[in-house]
């Protein structure tokens, strides 16, 4: 799963969505870019809701990776 975050997200908004992710027992790879940061969590993300995160602050969009078959 990729967890894409608004321009405009501020440091707060960053760690609220990181916080959500570590306390579920989620491992996450931050990459920071020029005009966004992406969030990749690593684990089980089918327990996790999209319409959750993708309402939380500062998260412009949530993208599942499907699984190969």
């Amino acid at each position: 799963m990729l967890i894409i975050m608004k321009r405009v997200a501020d440091e707060t908004a960053l760690d609220s969505v990181k916080e959500y992710l570590i306390t579920r027992d989620f491992d996450i790879h931050q990459s920071t870019g020029a005009n966004r940061i992406i969030i990749g969590v690593i684990g089980d993300t089918d327990t996790l809701d999209n319409d959750t995160i993708s309402a939380m602050p500062g998260v412009l969009q949530v993208v599942r990776i499907t699984k190969e078959e």
